[in-house]
């Protein structure tokens, strides 16, 4: 067993709260499903989010899947000019059997745009 960190980040179209949890969930679920996890694989998460939203902590969307016993901890992404607006991201620390080349990042939305030097990422582009 191996610990691995994964990244995934959403883009949002709007900062609404029911908007906020399904997009983490689905960002959360595209994780668990793109390194085949478990909630009890998960050592932690950080979330982070740009400034502009403000409607709900990104972790909640987490503990509403089950993640009770994992801890998790929302930040501020930094505020550089002409960054993309409406995101949010995370660092989940993993255990696995997985390599690290193994390891499947996830970016969804707008948010596929911001990674596309990695091999293995699991990108969903806005539609």
């Amino acid at each position: 067993m191996h610990v691995r960190a994964v990244r995934g980040a959403t883009q949002l179209d709007a900062d609404s709260r029911d908007h906020m949890l399904d997009r983490v969930a689905e960002m959360v679920r595209s994780v668990m499903e793109a390194n085949e996890l478990e909630v009890h694989d998960f050592i932690s998460i950080i979330f982070t989010a740009t400034s502009d939203l403000h409607s709900e902590f990104p972790a909640y969307a987490a503990r509403q899947l089950g993640f009770d016993d994992v801890p998790l901890i929302c930040a501020r992404e930094l505020e550089i000019e002409g960054s993309m607006p409406r995101v949010v991201r995370l660092m989940a620390h993993v255990e696995t059997q997985l390599s690290r080349e193994e390891i499947t990042h996830v970016y969804l939305h707008g948010a596929a745009a911001l990674r596309r030097d990695l091999h293995r990422v699991r990108a969903l582009p806005d539609e």
